[in-house]
């Protein structure tokens, strides 16, 4: 399929100079943009308007806004609560000079400007079928209003600029809450007016109808926790409406929902066959496509939420450098808070091994490939007495082996971005090693739950429940029970949590939605980053923020109705039995709401947004993330502005610093 990444050269050329490898004030200014006579040019102007989705892949949605809109919530930890980027996980010394909060503020301002010029600049394109720059337009105002409601959210009332500037703004205004809210609204409106519901060029990176009236409802909703209203009518009623008839209209939307949320994240639905349920997409860069070279950055936020089961190196064998099945999870920086790990009702609900990786296994490569030498016996641990001993495991076991979960084919590069590595798994039981005997599974990080007393696939176990010394005894791997993973506040210990002072404390549940295993997911060689799609919005969403709203409204049994929906789909029984089941909810409050945001978008970069407009940081931060409440101010609901865009304005005394 197409990618969006196949962009016109000339205008990639033009787009990098001006826009992005600038250090001037025009790389994130909301005043200024350049122009071209190629613009004039159907091709040119294409070129510009593609150009209008760069950010999305790679800048925007990898570690550091999945910092921003996920960290500093009740749902993230840093793991052994560690100090790095404390300015964002616990508002510790957040200043204008915090890294984190400038590519977000720059990005999405260089690609409205780059959205301004394509919009005015669309009735003077000289060539080209009028329905083509209809259809284009339309996209970029969808674009723009996705952009705008980023920046109102994080940084609040910022600059409002809807026309392609010829000069620099050495003097730019803040524009009203209101009035930003209110453009964001009219772009989503006339988007979805004019898209149809299959993508442009049939390239499914590119939003439809469904995208504009998917992130109408988001806007909606964000805009009702500043108490917003449109024509005397609360933007909660707003959100209301726009989900409702979502939900009541998806087919001729072309919205979808999968029936089963194992489906979700099943790896053949990431990019080969498309997800459906996606309403709007950060297309990841295609291993396959030859124009992979001009492709954006690459996603590595796996490797900061997965912890490094070679911490545990004498029943694990492999060294993050070499991991071609996790990949290069060194970085393990952000862990699941209690609060979020105790949301999962996993007896019940799919939603947790879904989500998360809870028991790490080895892998071979017998498959073979441009990887042959790493052996099922190589990758085969004998336990002894000693194994035992340091870990806990039952001496009875002293004679039995831990073997390979995982085995990958190594595939050949036929593309630049170099050698591929999907896996398969080997069945409980299976000790061969004859590669036809593993299996295809629909995504190889979702872990079978529950995890069989016996299963000898698996070398390090977190169980949810809380296993006595007897009910560790009955298992041959290394168990560690979650609970023992925090101190009394609810932060990660520091230190080994058993007598034999083993690092087993650094080992926690991973997200796995970021994590992609299939030809084409790989960057080659450099195993700390992938290529997968990631979803910017997904149609559950919708069914949240429809429960939201009529919640928000007073109809919390019309909200469980919703809400219900995506319970049923996860609940791991009999679909029958629901009705029945402790899944099942027959009136929603507020904090029902919220920890079904949590269950189904944790780490889906929506978590800071929505407690933003629930005006609930400072309850759930002291009931769920302490040290983070610890600092944590009126304030801390904006964003420090730039101090690189102060810097370089006249009025940087006036635009303020949001407070910093």
């Amino acid at each position: 399929m197409t990618k969006l990444k196949n962009i016109f050269k000339v205008v990639v050329a033009l787009c990098l100079t001006t826009l992005f490898h600038s250090c001037s004030l025009d790389e994130y200014n909301p005043s200024m943009i350049s122009g071209d006579e190629r613009l004039a040019t159907f091709v040119g102007w294409k070129g510009m308007q593609s150009y209008c989705y760069q950010p999305l892949s790679g800048y925007l949605f990898n570690y550091e806004y999945f910092s921003l809109t996920e960290g500093g919530t009740d749902e993230w930890l840093t793991a052994n609560n560690r100090t790095w980027a404390q300015e964002v996980y616990y508002y510790e010394g957040l200043t204008t000079n915090t890294n984190y909060i400038k590519p977000v503020f720059k990005y999405a301002y260089s690609a409205i400007n780059s959205c301004n010029t394509v919009i005015d600049r669309a009735s003077k394109v000289k060539d080209g079928n009028k329905a083509d720059i209809d259809v284009l337009t339309a996209e970029t105002k969808c674009l723009r209003g996705f952009y705008y409601l980023v920046l109102v959210t994080q940084y609040g009332p910022i600059t409002l600029n809807t026309t392609e500037a010829t000069t620099i703004n050495t003097r730019p205004k803040r524009n009203t809450i209101q009035e930003i809210y209110t453009q964001i609204i009219s772009d989503l409106k006339s988007a979805a007016d004019s898209l149809g519901v299959t993508p442009y060029g049939n390239n499914y990176g590119r939003v439809t109808k469904k995208t504009a009236l998917g992130l109408l409802a988001r806007a909606y909703a964000q805009g009702a926790g500043e108490g917003l209203t449109e024509n005397g009518v609360s933007y909660w009623q707003r959100a209301k409406e726009v989900a409702e008839d979502m939900i009541t209209n998806a087919a001729s939307y072309g919205a979808y929902l999968y029936p089963d949320v194992s489906d979700v994240w099943a790896q053949a639905n990431n990019r080969a066959n498309v997800n459906k349920e996606y309403l709007f997409t950060a297309t990841g860069p295609d291993a396959n496509d030859p124009s992979y070279i001009l492709s954006s950055k690459q996603s590595s936020i796996f490797s900061y939420v997965m912890p490094n089961p070679y911490k545990l190196s004498d029943i694990y064998k492999t060294q993050d450098k070499s991991n071609y099945f996790y990949g290069r999870v060194n970085n393990n920086i952000l862990a699941p808070s209690k609060y979020l790990i105790n949301c999962f009702d996993a007896a019940n609900d799919k939603r947790w091994e879904n989500s998360f990786a809870f028991a790490y296994g080895d892998f071979s490569a017998v498959a073979g490939g441009a990887i042959s030498n790493i052996s099922y016996a190589s990758k085969t641990v004998s336990l002894s007495a000693a194994l035992c001993t340091k870990y806990g495991i039952n001496p009875a076991f002293s004679t039995r082996k831990i073997y390979p979960y995982a085995d990958i084919t190594a595939i050949t590069p036929t593309t630049t971005a170099g050698n591929q590595y999907p896996a398969k798994i080997w069945p409980k039981g299976e000790h061969s090693g004859d590669p036809t005997k593993a299996i295809s599974v629909k995504n190889v990080y979702v872990t079978p739950y529950p995890i069989d007393v016996d299963d000898d696939r698996f070398a390090i176990y977190l169980s949810k429940d809380y296993l006595s010394a007897a009910d560790k005894a009955l298992r041959p791997y290394v168990c560690i029970n979650i609970d023992d993973l925090f101190d009394a506040s609810g932060n990660y210990k520091t230190t080994s949590i058993d007598a034999t002072g083993t690092n087993t404390y650094m080992i926690y549940p991973g997200l796995i939605k970021y994590n992609w295993n299939y030809n084409g997911a790989f960057n080659g060689s450099n195993l700390q980053s992938k290529l997968g799609d990631i979803a910017i919005m997904r149609m559950a969403e919708v069914y949240l923020i429809a429960a939201e709203a009529n919640q928000m409204l007073g109809n919390g049994a019309k909200a469980a109705t919703y809400l219900n929906v995506l319970r049923k789909r996860a609940y791991r029984g009999d679909p029958a039995t629901f009705d029945s089941s402790p899944m099942k909810l027959s009136n929603a409050t507020e904090n029902d709401v919220l920890d079904e945001y949590a269950r189904e978008l944790c780490g889906e970069f929506e978590r800071w947004p929505i407690l933003k407009r629930h005006h609930d940081f400072e309850t759930r931060l002291a009931l769920y993330n302490v040290r983070a409440a610890a600092s944590f101010t009126a304030k801390n609901y904006l964003r420090p502005i730039s101090y690189e865009f102060l810097s370089q304005i006249d009025n940087a005394d006036e635009y303020g610093t949001n407070g910093y």
